[in-house]
């Protein structure tokens, strides 16, 4: 999981993210012993598979630790309760995508102008909720964008390149309903309706543009 160092991410003001870059960094998980890490991959697995199979109503603690073959304790223990199982599920399917958005090449990571950063990261998010739906799902029931460290992440990511594109925005205002217009449910709505994945693609681009075109000259 990623974190922004020294910030509580919902209360972070317009001039701090005007005069601090975006640093973040990997959050250190505490070192474990081998049976505890083993035991957290098949949990988590476990999870993977209910969500796949049954939807939400088949994550239940009891259904993951029997899936796992580990006890009921050990689930709580190490995750407290299901927010915390889902905020542990989010961390891992998200880890791969915060490291190209922060560390990445171009246009996705450093490198590129705001504007263009901000639609590679509106289209790269949608994908990744695409290919990771259910746990997508999981995170939108269960967790909310100031609830969770790693939706705040992402909230400040959004945050940043509005800020960098046009400093007269509420740049939290735009930045949530930005992360609000791709959720899962749309996706979900989507694929019900036989909407391929270039249209909402091209669907999001189209609404996008009214903020980051306002970068463009003569425009």
């Amino acid at each position: 999981m990623v974190r922004l160092v020294g910030y509580d991410h919902r209360c972070v003001t317009d001039e701090q993210i005007h005069q601090i870059p975006l640093a973040m960094v990997e959050q250190q998980r505490p070192r474990e012993r081998s049976d505890a890490a083993a035991n957290r991959i098949r949990i988590l697995g476990a999870a993977r598979r209910l969500l796949a199979e049954g939807g939400l109503d088949a994550l239940t603690m009891d259904a993951v630790a029997s899936a796992a073959g580990v006890g009921k304790g050990t689930v709580f223990r190490r995750f407290g309760n299901r927010a915390g199982l889902a905020a542990a599920l989010v961390d891992d399917e998200m880890r791969d995508f915060q490291n190209r958005f922060l560390h990445g090449p171009p246009p996705l990571g450093p490198g590129a102008p705001a504007p263009q950063r901000l639609e590679a990261f509106v289209v790269e998010l949608l994908h990744h909720y695409a290919e990771n739906l259910p746990v997508a799902v999981l995170a939108a029931h269960e967790l909310d964008q100031y609830g969770s460290q790693v939706m705040n992440a992402l909230l400040f990511h959004a945050r940043t390149l509005v800020r960098q594109i046009d400093s007269q925005l509420d740049n939290h205002v735009v930045a949530t309903m930005i992360l609000s217009a791709i959720a899962p449910p749309l996706i979900i709505d989507s694929r019900q309706r036989g909407i391929e994945s270039q249209t909402l693609q091209e669907s999001a681009l189209a609404v996008l543009r009214g903020i980051t075109r306002r970068a463009l000259p003569n425009t």
